[in-house]
């Protein structure tokens, strides 16, 4: 029998479980919270809008931060362990996808995709940085196109996702029924299986003509460069060339970012090109105790102030420009935590922790 805190307001279960044969289905089922991921745990409008770190600066605001360490502790373990499983997972990305969202479904073997499909990392905006293992997968995708997806936040579609590798399918969502109707009747976990059964519902899906990954010349030529200032500034002079709509976009999700969150994002996505996905997730775990410290800034607990909770929309960042970042202020969040443990993976097996799902 669930607990209370392993059930909604009205007695339902948090994660759904039906058992059909080879197949499980887990269904997230906070659709009031668009499934936004918490300690204890889909259904509704979302397929998952991220972690619930609303309630994990209220939780520090009230008790201490390693409360907030605990859960991010779970979450990147629960990561890892996706990323390494023996078995396929199929993630149906139908609707919403954001920050936590993606941890449970990109490391994952197959990523569907559909034309309702809405990925983000929107990290820069609350303060804190692109986590769940993404200075991995975004450092992985074509180009620069990760810089540009994880320090804007921007929304992919369905078609952009699998023109990018983030989605390993696009299936129309009137063909999801049937699929995973398929997925429940087969009697093997052999990956190719799988595949082929998704292929048969799935379908090239063009990416539309204003998107930017038409454009990777202008993403390497302006998120290539070595700081965000430098990306920023490339991002205007393309500006004055003429108005396209994504890098005015671009320019203007940078300028409303979080300072010390755009720094330690970009030095994190770069670090991850040359890292494994353990590797990340330990870095990346590093970093979400120093934010939970506010030893350098408390960027986060003021973005989840202004956009979860009073919801103004007007956060007052401090550091509030990038010139007053230096690099003493970023080094702390990448250095070992005082008095605390280093996230500590679960030993795979050999076969299971080379599986690992590439990009």
């Amino acid at each position: 029998m669930a607990s209370a805190q392993d059930t909604n307001g009205d007695g339902t279960d948090l994660v759904l479980v039906e058992e059909y044969g080879f197949t499980r289905i887990l269904a997230l089922n906070r659709p009031r919270q668009l499934n936004a991921l918490s300690f204890p745990m889909g259904n509704g409008r979302a397929f998952c809008a991220g972690g619930d770190v609303a309630a994990v600066a209220h939780s520090i605001t009230e008790g201490h931060w390693t409360f907030g360490a605990n859960f991010f502790r779970n979450e990147f373990t629960l990561n890892y362990i996706i990323a390494t499983y023996s078995k396929p997972q199929v993630s149906i990305l139908h609707s919403i996808v954001m920050g936590g969202g993606a941890g449970v479904s990109i490391h994952g073997k197959f990523r569907v995709a559909t034309e309702k499909t809405v990925f983000a990392m929107p990290e820069t905006a609350l303060g804190l940085f692109p986590d769940i293992g993404a200075s991995y997968f975004l450092s992985r995708l074509p180009g620069f196109f990760g810089e540009y997806v994880g320090l804007t936040g921007v929304r992919l579609d369905g078609p952009e996702m699998l023109a990018c590798g983030l989605a390993t399918h696009f299936v129309p969502s009137m063909k999801l029924a049937l699929l995973e109707e398929s997925l429940t009747r087969v009697d093997t976990s052999d990956p190719n299986v799988i595949c082929a059964i998704i292929d048969q519902f799935s379908q090239q899906a063009p990416v539309k003509e204003s998107s930017a990954y038409n454009r990777l010349d202008l993403i390497e030529k302006c998120f290539s460069k070595r700081t965000v200032e430098e990306i920023l500034s490339a991002l205007e002079q393309e500006a004055e060339n003429g108005a396209i709509e994504w890098i005015t976009a671009a320019i203007q999700s940078l300028k409303k970012a979080s300072p010390i969150s755009l720094k330690i994002s970009l030095r994190s996505i770069r670090e991850g090109r040359l890292q494994g996905l353990d590797q990340c997730l330990i870095r990346e775990y590093r970093m979400c105790c120093h934010v939970l410290r506010k030893e350098v800034s408390k960027d986060f607990f003021e973005g989840c102030r202004a956009i979860l909770v009073d919801k103004d929309r007007n956060p007052k960042w401090e550091p509030s420009r990038l010139d007053l970042i230096d690099d003493k202020m970023v080094d702390r969040y990448f250095s070992k935590v005082d008095d605390w443990e280093d996230l500590k993976l679960p030993t795979r097996r050999g076969s299971a922790a080379a599986s690992i799902s590439k990009l």
